[in-house]
This record gives C-alpha cells, structure tokens and sequence, in this order.
C-alpha cells in the first residue's frame, strides 16, 4: 500500500505533505505515537524486514481502523489483512526499529524491549546516540576519511549513520558486554557494513592499553549515553586519559543529562585527569524523532595546555 506521490505544496502552516509524510513514516518505524494517521506503513518493505513489535503494530493498526471508522469511512480491507497476522501473533523480546536518513535510506537496527536487560543498557537506542547522529550528519568533515573509535557503542546506531553518510575511512565499534558485542554485530551486518572498512572490537575500558589505542589508530573518537553511573564515569576518564596521550584525537562525549551531580563528577574529573573540555553550542538539523526536551550536552575534549 504505497502512498501516492506526495503533494509538496505547503499548507497554511508552512509545512509541506511530503514533509509530514516524511515525519510520519520516521515516528512509525521507530515506535513514536503521532496524533493522526496520514497512511499506510505496516505493509512498507522496511516493515515487511525489519518490522516493529507486534504489540506496536497490533495497537497502531487497531486505531487506524477505529479513527477511520470513526471519520466515517470504511478501512481498506488491508489493514484488516495487516491486523488479522498480528491479533494472535506472540510479542517478541527483541524486535527492530528503523531510522529514516536525509537521504531516505533507513538504519535498521534490532533492539529489546527491555531498557535495562541481562544487566546492561546498552540493547536500545538512547537519545544521546540520535542526536550525536545528527551532529555528525551536520559536521561529516569530523569523520570523513578518518579512522573513528566509538566508546560504547551499544545497538550502533550512531555508528551505522556516520558510515551510512559520513566516508570514514575506518570504523572501529566497540563495547565490553558479550550480548551487546553480538547484537552489534548483528546490526553492523543487517545494514551492509563490512571489514576491513568496519570492525566490531570487544574493549574492556579497566584494561585498555595505550599500546592496544595506538594501534586502532583513532583520528575521531565518540562516546554517547557513557555517562550514567559515578563508578563507570571514572573508568572512563581514565581510558579517555590513556586516549588522549597514545594520540592526538578529536574526542566527542555526548550525554543526557540525567543527574547533575553525577554529571558534573565526571567532568571535574576530567580536570584532576588533565583534559579540557568545551561544549559545543548550536542546535542540529531534526532528522530523527526524539524527545528534544531532554538536556543533551555535546562536549570536546582536549588535553590540558601546559
């Protein structure tokens, strides 16, 4: 059930069809509630390989119907079709979600249910990593041609994006947690990224060598939603230290801020650690659909003037 071709005339609001379209289509396949119903998805080839959870599709489908019933006009007898193979369908622990690029090409990732499982956060996407993607989608010049390390990569969808849009030379994506290194995996492969251009590392922060950094060579490193916890922001900037004296990098750490307390702790850690750090001001270009009431802070680190 495609849509027709989009009128791209704007509306009194100043906004364009093809534009709601856009952000409609980009709040369904990550599993946003919109207010109204402009098309069909659910039988969208993204859908059809990477769908959302049932639960999601059976409740979006379910009120489709009823607000067309309730506006009077009789639903498509695909949506019922649609509906009837998710109604006794069993919900799964981890389904996909997928992020529409400028370019309309979309990052699919599979994800859990859970925000916290088998003792890690790091099996979903959090806001920190969509709106560090779109930063790097607005400053490719960061990570085009270069060697990028990113810190905690969790589901990659972060990485996926700058690889997708931004030419890195070479992609190192890296965690420490068994289950997310093979979901990491997974998704590296699901989006069509392959060695030797894109590796997945295992990178214990409390052993890293400086000789084991030198050697994956960093130009750009990123980091985003690493700081969370008092005990695993100091292992951090202590790797972040080793880090910046194997090499030179350009370093983004990108958080949501959660616990001021917390959150200033790591920075002036950063400080008894001899590295600097300047926040980076600015809005970004919206390409994902995200709550952008949450207080994310982007942050450059450098090693401390003598």
């Amino acid at each position: 059930m495609e849509p027709p071709e989009p009128d791209r005339t704007p509306d009194s609001a100043g906004t364009s069809k093809a534009d709601f379209l856009r952000d409609f289509q980009a709040c369904f396949f990550v599993m946003r509630r919109l207010a109204s119903f402009p098309w069909k998805t659910c039988l969208h080839p993204v859908c059809r390989t990477f769908p959302p959870s049932v639960r999601f599709r059976r409740l979006f489908l379910s009120e489709l119907i009823r607000r067309q019933e309730a506006a009077g006009c009789e639903p498509l007898d695909e949506l019922y079709d649609a509906l009837a193979e998710v109604v006794g369908a069993e919900d799964a622990v981890e389904f996909y979600k997928s992020y529409f690029l400028p370019g309309g090409d979309a990052v699919s990732l599979l994800e859990n249910a859970s925000l916290i499982s088998e003792g890690t956060t790091g099996l979903v996407t959090w806001e920190a990593a969509l709106y560090l993607a779109e930063w790097a989608l607005d400053h490719q010049q960061v990570f085009a041609g270069r060697t990028v390390l990113e810190l905690g990569s969790g589901v990659g969808l972060a990485g996926v994006a700058i690889c997708r849009s931004c030419s890195p030379s070479r992609y190192v994506f890296s965690d420490c947690h068994p289950r997310v290194l093979q979901k990491l995996r997974t998704n590296v492969q699901l989006n069509g990224l392959t060695s030797p251009v894109v590796g997945v590392e295992e990178l214990d922060w409390t052993d890293a060598t400086e000789g084991e950094l030198t050697r994956i060579g960093a130009e750009t490193v990123i980091a985003s939603d690493v700081v969370y916890d008092p005990v695993v922001a100091d292992i951090l900037v202590a790797l972040l230290g080793r880090i910046l004296r194997s090499s030179s990098p350009d370093v983004f750490i990108c958080s949501t801020v959660r616990n001021q307390e917390t959150y200033s702790s790591f920075k002036q850690r950063l400080g008894k650690e001899g590295i600097e750090h300047q926040v980076l001001t600015g809005g970004v270009t919206d390409v994902f659909p995200y709550n952008r009431d949450s207080s994310i802070e982007l942050i450059k680190l450098y090693k401390q003037s003598k």
